[in-house]
């Protein structure tokens, strides 16, 4: 990422440009509410000192921590039923990998997983998660092809209630944010599963690709408007991807980024840590 590193070689020996700053900003996929955050803050200071290239590298890094929560809450199982947790989506954005990597973050933990084979759109994704379950050696829920999605989180449900298993996680099918009838199924998957528990699903987390920049701030809104979001597993954020747009979606949606993919092994997901964000972007 080295974020910071080229804010301070653009800015090194030279007066600030503003404009340029800003450009830059949003060039990161900060989004501009946080870009001219930023800039407001430094010239803020600029009132009373000399802005150094430093300066622009430690204001930025103030800001975004002041956004970012230094670690969101972990997932916890609840006392006496199933925590149901609903997988959302564009397609590509490596989805139904991540929730076989969630799966397999939550068994390492001692926990009791079931899994919904809930994109029934697609012949490929159901056996996609089934190989993901029969490496995992976990239990998958899966219906006929075409079948409903939101009949299926119901019955896998039921399920994992009935065998006190801990962790119930609906991969869904991706869609396009834009589709409003696509859009109004995620909401009847919602509402079949709040039938057993008003609550349910407890967590409903967006897969973001880290690479699609301000293009996944406007996944997040839609589907936040959808399924009122309770965080982001982001994607491809090893190495390639800026990461900006995880400040962006926090700073704007108010929505935490929970985990994070850096890789394609199953190991290669990890709680999100802030400061090791930040630290990754210096």
């Amino acid at each position: 990422m080295n974020f910071f590193k080229s804010l301070v070689q653009k800015f090194t020996g030279r007066p600030v440009d503003w404009d340029e700053l800003e450009e830059m900003l949003i060039r990161s996929d900060l989004g501009v509410p946080m870009s001219l955050r930023i800039v407001t803050a430094l010239q803020k200071r600029a009132q009373t000192q000399k802005i150094t290239a430093q300066d622009v590298a430690e204001v930025a890094r103030e800001e975004i921590l002041r956004v970012l929560p230094i670690q969101p809450g972990p997932i916890r199982p609840l006392p006496a039923k199933p925590k149901a947790i609903l997988i959302v989506g564009v397609n590509g954005t490596g989805k139904t990998t991540s929730t076989a990597k969630l799966a397999h973050y939550f068994q390492r933990n001692r926990h009791s997983v079931l899994l919904a084979a809930a994109d029934t759109f697609r012949a490929a994704a159901i056996e996609q998660l089934a190989i993901w379950a029969e490496r995992l050696k976990i239990e998958m829920i899966r219906g006929q092809y075409n079948a409903d999605p939101a009949a299926l989180c119901y019955e896998a449900y039921q399920t994992a209630d009935r065998r006190d298993i801990e962790f119930l996680i609906c991969d869904t099918a991706g869609r396009l944010h834009t589709k409003s009838n696509l859009m109004a199924e995620l909401e009847k998957i919602k509402r079949s599963l709040a039938k057993h528990d008003p609550a349910a699903p407890q967590e409903r987390l967006l897969v973001v690709d880290a690479t699609t920049g301000s293009n996944a701030l406007a996944q997040a809104r839609e589907f936040h408007a959808a399924v009122d979001l309770t965080g982001l597993i982001v994607t491809k954020l090893d190495g390639s991807g800026k990461g900006g747009i995880v400040i962006a979606i926090q700073n704007e949606l108010g929505i935490p980024t929970r985990f994070v993919g850096t890789g394609e092994k199953l190991e290669d997901l990890a709680p999100f840590d802030s400061r090791a964000f930040i630290e990754q972007m210096l």
